[in-house]
């Protein structure tokens, strides 16, 4: 019985080892696309634990009534599926800076909100230091402009250091 146990409780931490991959301490670039437009960030990201990490995001949107400066920054949850395929799961918001467009002399054209933010998206790790990635971000906007669900989809290329 104690060899049996043995053997499982081996085989057990041999899963949970062969389960968890190190992400990059750090990693740097570009998320490019929107839902109702286009948008580009410029994106850090700082590994906290072995599958965790915070993504922080300075960007900009331009929809089709409005443009947009951005500041996001997400926690994320990062599960290994193949040898160099991630899936990652994230929760965070924002703040947002907005003008509108073709307004009538006078009116005001600007607005500020804030946006809650869920993160999904599945991610290639290349054997040399770059990262490409595509994701789902949908955003809840809080406040004059921007107070609606926006369904934001994007590719991510980051260097990895």
């Amino acid at each position: 019985m104690k060899k049996i146990c043995l053997i499982a409780l081996t085989l057990f931490s041999f899963t949970i080892t062969s389960q968890a991959q190190a992400i990059a301490d750090h990693a740097i670039g570009l998320r490019l696309g929107d839902s109702d437009g286009f948008g580009a960030e410029i994106s850090y990201q700082v590994g906290l634990f072995d599958t965790h990490r915070l993504e922080f995001g300075l960007g900009w949107r331009d929809g089709g009534k409005y443009s947009a400066i951005r500041a996001v920054g997400l926690y994320q949850w990062v599960k290994p599926l193949d040898d160099r395929f991630n899936w990652y799961t994230g929760v965070g918001g924002g703040i947002a800076s907005y003008s509108l467009d073709n307004v009538a002399p006078g009116e005001d054209d600007s607005s500020t909100s804030f946006l809650a933010a869920g993160n999904i998206g599945i991610e290639y790790d290349f054997n040399i230091p770059l990262l490409i990635s595509l994701d789902f971000r949908p955003e809840f906007g809080f406040g004059h402009i921007n107070n609606d669900l926006d369904f934001d989809i994007a590719l991510g290329l980051r260097y990895q250091f």
